[in-house]
């Protein structure tokens, strides 16, 4: 048997030098079969090479084939027509896939789906294990694998007591020490807080570093800029591929594919058809403090002025020729700042949902007691949005469950209109018809075969005669921006992870309910769903007065929409405010394991250049007048 059949041997990876293909897709098609249905196209002729030591990030909206094309990669999924090579061998020959899935490991989005064994160190090794390699060889392998991950001082804990972050940081190290020369990443962030993203990507940059190529599918625009080539995907086929400046310079064309810009490529957007000249593509926010403070001294250069120490907070009043100073009217806002503008602000009168020193402890009594609610403080009043946000383990899922009576009070008070959820005598089946709950994983909210019999389900449980389930399918459906016809007779299980997400949402909007509580309901959507979705929860405060409260990740998100934001670190709730107020504590957020939006680090990079830059700039709109105040002070 030759060396290279033996599946202990070294990857042949590791003799390709860095550039040559190591995964090559020849105008592969793929399929996927319904019984009884026409089959749904998810790839249609896409041809691409992955080369050695390259990192490619892949993104397109909901359906546009990334997924589908990530699994194809190692054989996960075979093709319906084309080819895929990896390291020269045919995804399609059975005998060829354990070297094929050595050579291209695979991270998915959520890592509990992932980990298998009992402490972080096992799971490391089972790869290895399953190579049937020698114990030192597997020693050497898990050491080097955690060192490079960070998680040696985690090697002996059990995996399940690991947050978001660090789980699916062993779940790449478990990949690393089978040495891949390739590492796939299928929206390996999208369930992860700030802190825990930021983990990953550092891990990713150091795995790159290393000589691995990363292939990563991504809804994160800010993730996209990191990679050195960019893919966009449309309806199963690659429809631009460059670098990000180039791929993210296609502004109009992006946006007609249901995505966006990153936040500092947008604002340059703006600011360069107001300011000619002005960089028109600016990638991060360092790019653009250095952008930002060039054009200052350009401008301070033709005024005669001095630009270090200009206030971008005072209010200095516009040129009165805008066109001859070299600038167009400011842009206008964006629909959803439009619409959160038009909703106008609830949280008048006695709150609808009060907690007030919340404890809960999960396993009481046994050895893995563990404290997720301390004394939490919480009210949300009839047509408001707030957002909850905090590291992962911080006791927001908790909280969350207790507005409707998913867990009961174990000590403290949770009111839904005035009535006691601690009350064992409370029809909780009526709360929850007032207040509808979507899980952070939708998958766990399905489970009729179609959609329309999912969505119906809640309406028939109630008692609606058979008009009026049908009249709220059809408005739920419309609602989440799912035509009723097109989705009422798809199979649920054969749903794409955005699709799945809004299904699940018009389960819970074909209640009616007052309260409407989303756990990261944005994760997995594109950025065109994201903003409709969003704009959609805008809608029915505007139209119904349904008050709206949020977990999430996405600060960008939060500075969007929400009226107030309640932050939580370790089972309490540490600070409360307007965005404004909140992402003003610049320092505290960051202490706390969370972001902040761009915009606001783009404020807080000028000011440490000297600038009397506001530090309480939270949305896209803001930053565009305060840099524009900045040029003219």
């Amino acid at each position: 048997m030759d060396a290279t059949d033996d599946p202990r041997a070294r990857p042949r990876h590791e003799s390709r030098p860095v550039g040559t293909p190591i995964v090559v897709v020849d105008d592969v098609r793929f399929a996927y079969q319904r019984r009884g249905e026409a089959p749904v196209i998810a790839l249609d002729g896409v041809s691409l090479a992955v080369r050695a030591g390259e990192r490619l990030a892949i993104i397109g909206h909901n359906g546009s084939g990334k997924s589908t094309l990530a699994r194809l990669l190692n054989g996960l999924l075979l093709p319906t027509s084309g080819q895929v090579l990896v390291a020269g061998l045919d995804t399609r020959d059975a005998a060829a896939r354990r070297r094929i899935r050595q050579t291209v490991g695979m991270v998915f989005q959520n890592p509990d789906n992932q980990l298998v064994a009992a402490t972080v160190e096992e799971d490391v090794a089972f790869g290895p294990e399953n190579l049937g390699l020698d114990a030192p060889e597997i020693r050497r392998r898990v050491d080097a694998a955690l060192a490079l991950l960070d998680l040696t001082d985690l090697a002996a804990r059990p995996p399940h007591q690991l947050s978001g972050g660090q789980k699916q940081r062993v779940a790449i190290a478990g990949i690393l020490a089978i040495e891949p020369g390739v590492l796939v990443l299928d929206e390996a962030t999208a369930l992860l807080d700030p802190f825990g993203r930021a983990e990953i990507r550092d891990a990713v940059r150091r795995v790159h570093a290393e000589g691995t190529a990363v292939v990563a599918a991504t809804h994160h625009m800010e993730e996209a800029v990191e990679a050195e080539r960019v893919l966009v995907m449309s309806e199963g086929r690659i429809v631009l591929d460059g670098s990000p400046r180039e791929v993210f310079a296609e502004a109009d064309r992006l946006r007609e594919l249901r995505l966006d810009l990153p936040p500092m490529a947008r604002l340059a957007e703006r600011l360069s058809a107001r300011r000619p000249g002005f960089a028109p593509v600016l990638l991060n926010v360092a790019e653009a403090a250095d952008e930002v403070t060039k054009e200052s001294e350009v401008r301070s250069q033709e005024s005669g002025g001095i630009a270090g120490g200009a206030s971008l907070g005072g209010a200095s009043p516009a040129p009165t020729d805008l066109v001859g100073a070299g600038l167009a009217p400011p842009s206008p806002a964006s629909p959803l700042a439009r619409a959160q503008g038009e909703g106008g602000r609830g949280g008048e009168g006695s709150p609808i949902i009060e907690v007030r020193d919340l404890w809960y402890t999960y396993q009481v009594g046994t050895p893995f007691e563990a404290g997720a609610l301390r004394g939490a403080n919480f009210e949300l009043h009839a047509g408001e949005v707030a957002a909850v946000v905090g590291h992962s383990g911080s006791g927001k899922s908790t909280l969350i469950q207790h507005l409707n009576g998913l867990i009961r009070p174990q000590r403290g008070l949770v009111r839904v209109n005035g009535l006691d959820l601690a009350d064992r005598s409370l029809d909780l089946a009526a709360i929850r018809r007032q207040v509808g709950l979507v899980f952070q994983f939708p998958e766990q909210q399905l489970f009729e075969p179609t959609v329309g019999d999912d969505v119906a389900f809640g309406p028939r449980r109630i008692g609606c005669d058979r008009q009026e389930v049908r009249r709220r399918v059809r408005e739920a459906l419309d609602t989440v921006g799912l035509g009723f016809e097109a989705y009422k007779d798809r199979y649920t299980f054969g749903l794409s992870g955005g699709e799945t997400r809004r299904v699940a949402i018009a389960g819970v909007l074909a209640l009616e309910p007052r309260v409407l509580v989303l756990d990261e309901p944005t994760a997995g959507l594109d950025p065109r769903g994201r903003d409709d979705l969003l704009a959609t929860l805008l809608d029915l405060r505007a139209q119904r007065g349904t008050a709206v409260a949020i977990v999430s990740h996405d600060m960008e998100q939060v500075a969007a929409i929400a009226e107030r934001v309640w932050v939580m670190s370790h089972g309490e709730l540490v600070l409360s405010g307007t965005p404004r107020e909140v992402f003003g504590q610049a320092d505290t957020i960051k202490q706390l394991g969370l972001g902040l939006p761009q915009v606001t680090e783009l404020m807080h990079a000028l000011r440490s250049r000297g600038f009397a830059a506001p530090t309480d700039v939270v949305t896209l709109e803001e930053a565009e007048e305060a840099v524009w105040t900045l040029w003219h002070s």
